[in-house]
């Protein structure tokens, strides 16, 4: 049984010194020494003016020991799902401070080792202590602050231990997935921690690293839907499947077909998650030949139908004992075969809040974030009819004002492009932003004056320009100040594949510079010109659907851009690209 989070302190000082944590950067992290970072970061904070202090730290278990430190200092955390300029400014308004991996300019705080005040930390913490704020969007678009007690929280980890504990044993903790939104902290850090699970500290992004590192010992991975479609069947898994206790997603809808062959491959079919950062968890299955789609409630959860068949919840994983309306809809579907709850299936959401790849999404923020660049005068963004094999599309419709439609004469649909996608760049993932765009005279309308999702979907009709993509399916990875690390996959269908060569495509090199080009604005507020490339080399070709590390670095000093292609085979390419400022434009 897991020890509560109010006191999982003493509990943790009163495990054997030497015991495991988990593991960081190849090291065993023991009892000890996360108690002395807990300790150092309780040091920093206690007596520091101000409650609210933003936290993200890449190391799971660096991050747990702060979030216990900053607890016990009296603060209350607030959990960013990046390090984006809007998300920063966003919080700046509302924090007293930053702490750890944050921008320069952010002057966020870390302790230096050792602690400065090595002082023990006494006493248990009031299970009604605002521990926690995390941000979704609502209904409305906006981006909403939703505060958790600590006692939300301790509840969960009870429940998840309660329903799942006794089929992982004892197995250590892997994840494809970040601790900095709601699922990746109570599966990966807080659960592990009160019940004695040892933790891998870094998420693991390739499948190539993955095989291995379950294959390492008995383990419980926790993953999104985004990395299990994409595990390849031609590495050899059996190693890993022989060791998992448990495989679990959320963060969006698994596939059938995708949980299935997880079960082929991995000997486990995972065990999914439905839930919200405003719910916690709400429900979960794990899918059968032959069985329906229905979930099971958490034994904790109680849920009824309300207005338009919307799914209402109450349980200890809400503030209150309240009803709190999701914005999904849903209907019921039977007792569980061994009795009990009843169980659920949903019908589809009721807002405009989108998840693709497993990111929510706020079509009305984009719009509104579209129309306030002045560029816009009115603006609608939808998902694209989904097409087999190819993960979900944005399209914007714009109806451009004076000053946009100056723009799209002068520099043409690209340059328009350019500076509607970079205005919504530090606010939307890049997996998110529209990959298609229509400028219009006015938005079409039908009889009673609306504007209806088949019109516009069919303002995409083939109109025999060639829509083959030029960009590759991009997942990031690492984001740490004048550097990022994305994994870029070059679909088989690109257009820059067509003629180089017929036998066997390979990406050309001019569009690997390109693409280092456009990510690199993407990212960083490089220089207008262009000026050159030093130290140009291609190594190793890069096929289609391959994935391919691209380092992007950036020295604001020199006017550079380092980047890099890498995979598992080796180095593909590199190069510095060297600009000036002026007054072009991309």
């Amino acid at each position: 049984m897991s020890d509560r989070i109010e006191r999982l302190y003493a509990a943790m000082a009163a495990r054997p010194a030497g015991g495991i944590v988990g593991w960081s950067a190849g090291e065993g992290v023991t009892n000890e020494r996360f108690l002395a970072r807990a300790r150092a970061w309780h040091a920093l904070l206690r007596g520091r003016p101000g409650r609210d202090y933003a936290l993200y730290l890449e190391d799971s278990i660096e991050f747990g020991a702060a979030l216990l430190g900053a607890w016990h200092a009296g603060k209350t955390i607030w959990l960013s799902a990046d390090t984006l300029e809007t998300t920063c400014a966003a919080l700046r308004a509302s924090v007293d401070g930053f702490l750890g991996q944050f921008p320069a300019e952010m002057a966020p705080l870390q302790p230096s080792p050792p602690a400065d005040d090595d002082a023990e930390i006494d006493g248990t913490l009031d299970p009604e202590f605002p521990a926690l704020v995390v941000f979704t969007s609502g209904s409305t678009g906006a981006a909403q602050a939703i505060p958790k007690k600590l006692s939300q929280m301790a509840n969960e980890v009870e429940t998840l231990d309660l329903l799942f504990g006794p089929a992982t044993g004892d197995a250590a903790i892997l994840a494809t997935v970040s601790h900095q939104h709601i699922y990746g902290l109570l599966f990966k850090i807080l659960w592990p921690l009160s019940s004695g699970r040892a933790i891998h500290a870094i998420s693991i992004a390739f499948p190539e690293a993955l095989a291995p590192a379950m294959a390492a010992g008995p383990c419980v991975l926790i993953a999104s839907p985004a990395h299990l479609k994409r595990l390849p069947d031609h590495l050899d898994w059996s190693g890993a499947a022989r060791m998992l206790r448990g495989v679990f997603s959320s963060g969006g809808p698994l596939a059938p077909e995708t949980a299935f062959a997880m079960g082929t491959v991995l000997g486990k079919v995972p065990v999914e998650v439905y839930g919200s950062s405003e719910t916690g968890g709400v429900a979960w299955r794990q899918r059968k030949a032959g069985a329906d789609d229905s979930w099971l409630p958490f034994p904790t959860v109680q849920w009824r139908l309300g207005e338009d068949n919307g799914l209402e919840v109450r349980s200890p994983h809400l503030p209150d004992d309240a009803w709190l309306a999701l914005a999904d809809r849903a209907e019921g579907a039977g007792r569980a075969p061994s009795g009990g709850e009843q169980r659920f299936v949903l019908r589809g959401r009721s807002d405009r809040i989108v998840k693709i790849e497993e990111k929510r999404v706020s079509l009305t923020a984009m719009e509104a974030a579209l129309t306030g660049t002045g560029l816009a005068a009115e603006a609608r963004v939808v998902l694209c009819d989904p097409v087999a094999g190819e993960r979900q599309k944005v399209a914007a419709f714009v109806v451009p004002t004076i000053a946009g439609r100056t723009l799209l004469a002068t520099g043409g649909k690209t340059a328009l492009n350019a500076r509607l996608r970079a205005a919504l760049a530090a606010t939307v993932e890049l997996v998110a932003l529209p990959r298609r765009w229509r400028y219009l005279d006015q938005m079409p309308v039908n009889a009673q004056g609306k504007t209806t999702l088949a019109a516009l979907l069919a303002l995409l009709d083939d109109d025999g320009v060639d829509r083959r993509p030029r960009l590759p399916q991009v997942r990031e990875l690492e984001r740490a100040g004048d550097r990022v690390l994305l994994e870029v996959t070059a679909p088989s269908n690109l257009y820059y594949f067509d003629g180089h060569f017929d036998v066997a495509p390979i990406l050309p090199g001019v569009v690997q510079v390109d693409w280092a080009i456009h990510y690199g604005r993407q990212y960083f507020p490089l220089p207008a010109i262009f000026k050159g490339i030093n130290a140009l080399k291609f190594q190793q070709v890069i096929q289609p659907a391959q994935p391919v590390r691209l380092e992007l670095t950036h020295d604001a000093v020199k006017g550079s851009l380092q980047f890099r292609y890498a995979s598992d085979a080796g180095q593909h390419s590199s190069g510095r690209v060297m600009l000036l400022a002026g007054s072009g434009h991309d």
